[in-house]
Protein backbone atom coordinates (compact mmCIF):
# COMPACT_ATOMS: atom_id res chain seq x y z
CA UNK A 1 0.00 0.00 0.00
CA UNK A 2 1.04 3.53 -0.39
CA UNK A 3 0.21 6.64 1.32
CA UNK A 4 0.41 10.03 0.48
CA UNK A 5 0.61 12.86 3.10
CA UNK A 6 -0.05 16.74 1.49
CA UNK A 7 1.64 19.35 3.47
CA UNK A 8 2.26 23.09 3.10
CA UNK A 9 -1.75 24.68 2.77
CA UNK A 10 -2.86 28.11 4.84
CA UNK A 11 -3.91 31.32 4.77
CA UNK A 12 -1.86 33.64 2.01
CA UNK A 13 -4.00 36.71 0.70
CA UNK A 14 -3.87 37.67 -2.86
CA UNK A 15 -0.78 37.62 -4.71
CA UNK A 16 0.98 35.48 -2.43
CA UNK A 17 2.75 32.04 -2.47
CA UNK A 18 2.79 28.80 -1.02
CA UNK A 19 4.10 25.82 -1.83
CA UNK A 20 2.56 22.06 -0.89
CA UNK A 21 4.56 19.10 -0.74
CA UNK A 22 3.31 15.28 -1.21
CA UNK A 23 5.79 12.80 0.55
CA UNK A 24 4.82 9.01 -0.38
CA UNK A 25 5.56 6.11 1.68
CA UNK A 26 4.80 2.55 1.89
CA UNK A 27 5.24 0.64 -1.26
CA UNK A 28 6.53 3.38 -3.28
CA UNK A 29 7.81 1.55 -5.87
CA UNK A 30 4.13 1.79 -7.13
CA UNK A 31 4.44 5.50 -7.69
CA UNK A 32 5.37 6.43 -11.05
CA UNK A 33 3.01 9.70 -12.62
CA UNK A 34 1.40 12.07 -9.88
CA UNK A 35 -0.92 15.04 -10.01
CA UNK A 36 -2.77 17.91 -7.97
CA UNK A 37 -6.34 18.30 -8.13
CA UNK A 38 -8.46 20.29 -5.94
CA UNK A 39 -12.31 21.07 -4.51
CA UNK A 40 -13.28 24.13 -3.69
CA UNK A 41 -16.56 24.26 -1.57
CA UNK A 42 -19.77 23.24 -2.95
CA UNK A 43 -18.16 22.40 -6.27
CA UNK A 44 -16.85 19.20 -7.69
CA UNK A 45 -12.97 18.38 -7.48
CA UNK A 46 -10.80 19.94 -10.41
CA UNK A 47 -7.70 18.39 -11.86
CA UNK A 48 -4.97 20.86 -11.68
CA UNK A 49 -1.33 19.63 -12.06
CA UNK A 50 0.34 16.93 -12.96
CA UNK A 51 3.46 15.02 -13.74
CA UNK A 52 5.52 11.93 -15.17
CA UNK A 53 7.26 9.28 -13.45
CA UNK A 54 10.61 10.59 -14.37
CA UNK A 55 9.26 14.21 -14.18
CA UNK A 56 10.39 15.57 -17.48
CA UNK A 57 6.74 16.16 -18.79
CA UNK A 58 4.45 18.15 -16.94
CA UNK A 59 0.68 19.43 -17.90
CA UNK A 60 -1.28 22.02 -16.46
CA UNK A 61 -5.43 23.06 -16.43
CA UNK A 62 -5.11 26.73 -18.31
CA UNK A 63 -6.01 28.76 -15.55
CA UNK A 64 -3.14 27.83 -13.49
CA UNK A 65 -0.85 27.53 -16.21
CA UNK A 66 2.38 30.24 -15.65
CA UNK A 67 1.33 30.34 -11.93
CA UNK A 68 1.75 27.13 -10.65
CA UNK A 69 4.33 24.69 -10.83
CA UNK A 70 4.61 21.14 -10.29
CA UNK A 71 7.85 19.20 -9.59
CA UNK A 72 8.95 16.28 -7.70
CA UNK A 73 12.04 14.60 -6.31
CA UNK A 74 11.78 10.80 -6.77
CA UNK A 75 14.79 10.38 -4.13
CA UNK A 76 12.69 11.58 -1.62
CA UNK A 77 9.64 10.45 -3.05
CA UNK A 78 7.80 13.76 -2.93
CA UNK A 79 6.33 16.08 -5.52
CA UNK A 80 5.32 19.69 -5.14
CA UNK A 81 3.18 22.48 -6.44
CA UNK A 82 4.51 25.91 -6.38
CA UNK A 83 1.85 28.16 -6.48
CA UNK A 84 2.54 32.19 -7.04
CA UNK A 85 -0.17 34.97 -8.13
CA UNK A 86 -2.92 33.20 -5.76
CA UNK A 87 -6.47 34.33 -6.09
CA UNK A 88 -9.35 33.61 -4.06
CA UNK A 89 -10.68 31.44 -6.53
CA UNK A 90 -7.82 28.88 -5.97
CA UNK A 91 -8.85 28.77 -2.33
CA UNK A 92 -9.42 24.69 -2.03
CA UNK A 93 -8.26 21.70 -0.72
CA UNK A 94 -5.81 20.11 -2.11
CA UNK A 95 -5.21 16.79 -3.03
CA UNK A 96 -2.31 14.67 -4.46
CA UNK A 97 -2.79 11.51 -6.26
CA UNK A 98 -0.59 8.86 -7.49
CA UNK A 99 -0.78 6.48 -10.28
CA UNK A 100 1.21 3.12 -11.28
CA UNK A 101 1.55 4.32 -14.80
CA UNK A 102 4.28 6.43 -15.94
CA UNK A 103 2.50 9.25 -18.01
CA UNK A 104 -0.11 11.94 -15.98
CA UNK A 105 -3.61 12.20 -16.95
CA UNK A 106 -6.22 14.70 -15.85
CA UNK A 107 -8.91 12.17 -14.87
CA UNK A 108 -9.18 11.66 -10.91
CA UNK A 109 -10.10 7.69 -11.62
CA UNK A 110 -6.71 6.91 -13.53
CA UNK A 111 -5.25 7.58 -9.95
CA UNK A 112 -4.84 4.87 -7.87
CA UNK A 113 -3.34 6.50 -4.27
CA UNK A 114 -4.92 9.60 -2.59
CA UNK A 115 -3.62 11.74 -0.04
CA UNK A 116 -6.13 13.52 3.06
CA UNK A 117 -5.56 17.06 1.31
CA UNK A 118 -4.62 20.40 2.48
CA UNK A 119 -6.56 23.63 2.84
CA UNK A 120 -5.20 26.16 0.94
CA UNK A 121 -7.52 29.66 1.62
CA UNK A 122 -6.36 32.92 -0.38
CA UNK A 123 -7.89 36.22 1.09
CA UNK A 124 -8.67 39.24 -1.41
Amino acid sequence: QVQLVESGGGLVQAGGSLRLSCAASGRTSSVNAMGWFRQAPGKEREWVAAISGGGKITYYEDSVKGRFTISRENAKNTVYLQMTSLKPEDTAVYYCAARRAAWGTTRGDDYDYWGQGTQVTVSS
